[in-house]
C-alpha cells in the first residue's frame, strides 16, 4: 500500500505548513522540502518527506503497512545519521501510522541496540483528534483516519468541511484524496453517502490505480500477459475518466495515450487530478513521452 503513502507524501509537499503546525506546533518562517535522496548508498522512500525550517529538519515517514525490509527503527537511526551529518542542524522524527494496528511496531518509539539508542515520535492516526484536521485543507484528507465512536458522524463532518472550500479546483482535489485515503477505514458505500459522488467517479482512475500499484508489487516477475491485461484496464479506465472530464478527446491525443506502458499510465493518472484542461494533458504527454 505505498500508493496511499505516496499520498501523503504529496499532501505534505503541497502543503508543508499545515502538517509543521500539526507535527511541531509552530508558525516557520521559511520552509523547505528536501530531496529524499541521500548521498552514500542513496535511499528513496516514497512515503519518506523532510522538511527544513529554520532552526530543524523535520522527516515525516508515512506507514500503511507494519512490513519493511528494514526494521523500521534501524532506518530511522540510519537517516538520522545522515541528515545530521548533511545538514547540521536538529532533526525531529515523526512515524505516522495511517491504519489500525495493534502490532508493537505501531507502538515503539526508539531503537535499542548493544550500543546505540535512538528515539522517534509516533503518531497513531487512529488516536488523532478530528478537529484540527477539520480545520486545515493540507490535513483533511487525513481526517477520515482519525478517532471516532461514530463513522457516519466523521464522515459527514469531514463532508461539511470539504464543501466549505471555495476554489472548486481544490475542492475537487482535496475531496478526491479525501475519497481515496477514506477507503483505508470504511466500506465505499458509506463514503459515497456523505462524500460527493461526481468526485469520486472522477478519482476512480487514481483508487483503480492505488489498487494495481499493490498488485504489481505482490505480482512482480509473474507473466507478461498479466501485465498487458493490467496495461488494457489501466488504459480503458483513463481513457473513460479523461472523457468525462474533458469531452471526446482527439482521436490523435487518444492514440498518443494507447501506447503509454503501464507504469506511465499510472503516473499520468496520478497527475490527472491535477489537470483543469486539456492543454494540461498535452504538456504531460510532451514532457513525458519525448513526442
Amino acid at each position: 500500500m505505498a500508493e496511499y503513502d505516496n499520498l501523503c507524501k504529496n499532501l505534505a509537499e503541497k502543503y508543508p505548513r499545515d502538517f509543521i503546525r500539526w507535527l511541531l506546533n509552530q508558525e516557520p518562517r521559511q520552509i523547505k522540502i528536501l530531496k529524499t535522496e541521500l548521498n552514500i548508498e542513496p535511499i528513496r522512500a516514497d512515503s519518506v518527506i523532510f522538511l527544513q525550517t529554520e532552526n530543524c529538519i523535520l522527516h515525516i515517514e508515512f506507514q500503511t503497512t507494519i512490513k519493511s525490509k528494514t526494521p523500521l527503527g534501524l532506518r530511522m537511526l540510519d537517516y538520522y545519521v545522515r541528515l545530521t551529518r548533511k545538514y547540521q542542524l536538529p532533526v525531529i522524527q515523526v512515524v505516522i501510522f495511517l491504519q489500525p494496528t495493534t502490532d508493537e511496531i505501531a507502538f515503539t518509539t526508539e531503537y535499542v541496540s548493544e550500543t546505540t539508542i535512538h528515539r522517534y515520535r509516533v503518531m497513531r492516526m487512529w488516536e488523532q483528534d478530528t478537529a484540527i484536521f477539520l480545520n486545515n485543507i493540507g490535513l483533511l484528507p487525513l481526517a477520515p483516519l482519525t478517532r471516532t465512536d461514530s463513522a457516519p458522524a466523521l464522515l459527514s463532518q469531514v463532508a461539511q468541511s470539504l464543501a466549505r472550500i471555495s476554489d472548486i479546483e481544490t475542492r475537487q482535489n482535496t475531496t478526491a484524496y479525501t475519497e481515496i485515503l477514506a477507503g483505508l477505514k470504511f466500506e465505499q458505500e458509506l463514503i459515497l453517502r456523505f462524500l460527493q459522488e461526481e468526485t469520486m467517479q472522477e478519482s476512480v482512475i487514481y483508487q483503480y490505480i492505488l489498487n494495481k500499484g499493490e498488485q504489481r508489487g505482490e505480482q512482480r516477475g509473474e507473466q507478461r500477459g498479466e501485465q498487458r491485461g493490467e496495461q488494457k484496464e489501466a488504459l480503458r479506465f483513463l481513457t473513460r475518466m479523461l472523457n468525462r472530464r474533458f469531452g471526446e478527446i482527439d482521436s490523435a491525443i487518444i492514440e498518443r495515450i494507447q501506447v503509454l506502458s503501464t507504469s506511465q499510465l499510472e503516473a499520468l493518472g496520478e497527475e490527472f487530478l491535477d489537470f483543469t484542461q486539456i492543454a494540461d494533458l498535452v504538456t504531460w504527454l510532451e514532457q513525458n513521452t519525448g513526442s
